[in-house]
């Protein structure tokens, strides 16, 4: 299982490679979570619901912090009306919680994130962690991108939204 787990940091810092270097900008320029958000491509939707949920100012804090963040595409795949719906100012809270449970406290990179089962959010319940066929895995949402370093933490890109239990 070590070697396993050896073999797939090796594959997934691989795989990061281009990422790192298409990002190591942002972080040599201190941009933070969120404006290295604003300035990737894929994460409009993201930067919408942040922006409706009051969180800007909290991910552009000193942190640090690990923000799994769905892509546009992962918002694609909700329910139809959902994310209008979570939008509304009325459903700001709810908004918050699901945000929140993207985001755990402190830099979590790849290398540790393949040692670990499970990580509390900052909402507060547990996500688990898991490799499944060389892939990381967020609860059931792939890691797609790992390790895009800010100044305030680290993103790793996941391709569905992840939701707590209510």
């Amino acid at each position: 299982m070590k070697k396993f787990g050896i073999a797939m940091l090796a594959a997934l810092l691989l795989a990061s490679v281009s990422t790192q270097q298409a990002h190591a900008d942002h972080h040599k320029d201190g941009k933070n979570i969120v404006e290295t958000a604003v300035a990737a491509d894929g994460f409009d939707t993201l930067v919408a619901a942040v922006k409706a949920a009051d969180l800007v100012e909290v991910l552009s804090s000193k942190g640090p912090f690990t923000v799994f963040a769905p892509t546009d595409e992962a918002f694609a795949k909700l329910p139809k009306g959902t994310l209008e719906t979570l939008l509304k100012p009325e459903n700001k809270e709810k908004l918050q919680a699901i945000l929140k449970y993207h985001v755990v406290a402190g830099k979590v990179t790849a290398k540790k994130v393949v040692n670990l089962s499970e990580a509390k959010t900052v909402q507060g319940s547990p996500i688990s962690i898991a490799v499944k066929d060389g892939t990381v895995m967020i609860n059931d949402a792939k890691v797609v991108k790992a390790d895009i370093m800010t100044s305030n933490g680290v993103i790793h890109v996941i391709d569905k939204v992840i939701l707590p239990k209510e």
